[in-house]
C-alpha cells in the first residue's frame, strides 16, 4: 500500500514517513503544494496525508482541485489548524478525515486504516486466482493443487498484488514502476524484468498453472495455462 506525505516541516515528514515504512507501507514525501498536487494526481496512491499551509498551493486548494479531477484518494488533512470552521473547510473541499498537530502513532495509523477501507469495499486478506492464494497478511504464495507455499519479497508483493488486483489485463511496465518503485523512482524497465522472473520461478517452484505472459511492446498479463 502507497502512502502520499505532503508537508512542508522536512523533520515531521520524515518521522511520519519512517513510522509508515515499519509497518511495511511504501511512502513518499514531498514538501510542497506544487508537488503536492503533481504526485496526488497521479492517482497511484491508497491515502494521501496533506497538510494545510504549504508553499505555493495550500491543502484546501489541491484537494479542491483533485476532487474536481476525479481523483478519489482518501485524504487525511494533518495540521495544527483546529478551529471548527477549518475543519470544515477542508471536509468541503472533499477530505475524508481531520487530524491536528500534535498527534499520536496509533491513532494516525488507525485512521490511515480506516480510510483505506473504502466505502462498500469488502477488504480481503487474501487474492486468488486459478490455483494460486496469495496472502497480504504473510506474504506468501500457495498452489491449491500441489499444497507448495513460498514467501514473497516486498516488491514481489505488491507486484502479485497488482497483477491478482488485474488478472485478464496487460500492465505496461512503466505503470508497475509508478505503483511498485514510487512515482518519482529512478527504477528502470530491467527492475521490472528482474522482479517478474522472480515471480514467475516462484510459480514453478509451486507447481502452479499461472504464467506471467508477455506481450511485445504492451506489457504482461497474468493468465492460467491451458491444460
Amino acid at each position: 500500500m502507497r502512502i502520499l506525505i505532503v508537508e512542508d516541516e522536512k523533520r515531521l515528514a520524515e518521522a511520519i514517513g519512517q513510522i509508515l515504512l515499519e509497518k511495511r507501507y511504501m511512502v513518499d514525501i514531498v514538501n510542497d503544494g506544487r508537488d503536492g498536487y503533481d504526485y496526488g494526481r497521479s492517482g497511484i496512491y491508497d491515502c494521501i496525508i496533506l497538510d494545510i499551509m504549504l508553499p505555493y498551493k495550500n491543502g484546501f486548494e489541491i484537494c479542491s482541485i483533485l476532487r474536481k479531477e476525479k481523483i478519489s484518494t482518501p485524504i487525511l488533512m494533518l495540521t495544527a489548524r483546529d478551529s471548527i470552521s477549518d475543519k470544515v473547510q477542508g471536509l468541503d473541499c472533499g477530505a475524508d478525515d481531520y487530524m491536528t498537530k500534535p498527534f499520536s502513532t496509533e491513532e494516525l495509523l488507525a485512521r490511515i486504516r480506516t480510510l483505506t477501507r473504502r466505502k462498500g469495499e469488502i477488504i480481503l486478506d487474501e487474492l486468488c486466482f486459478d490455483d494460486i492464494v496469495f496472502s497480504i497478511s504473510t506474504s506468501s504464495l500457495t498452489c491449491t493443487t500441489t499444497s507448495k507455499s513460498i514467501s514473497c519479497s516486498f516488491k514481489e508483493s505488491e507486484m502479485l498484488r497488482i497483477f491478482l488486483s488485474n488478472v485478464g489485463i496487460i500492465i505496461s511496465k512503466e505503470d508497475l514502476i509508478t505503483k511498485v518503485w514510487g512515482y518519482d523512482s529512478d527504477a528502470q524497465d530491467n527492475n521490472v524484468e528482474a522482479y517478474v522472473s522472480f515471480i514467475r520461478k516462484k510459480l514453478r517452484f509451486i507447481g502452479s498453472r499461472v504464467a506471467i505472459n508477455s506481450y511485445k511492446k504492451l506489457g504482461y498479463k497474468l493468465e492460467a495455462k491451458n491444460d
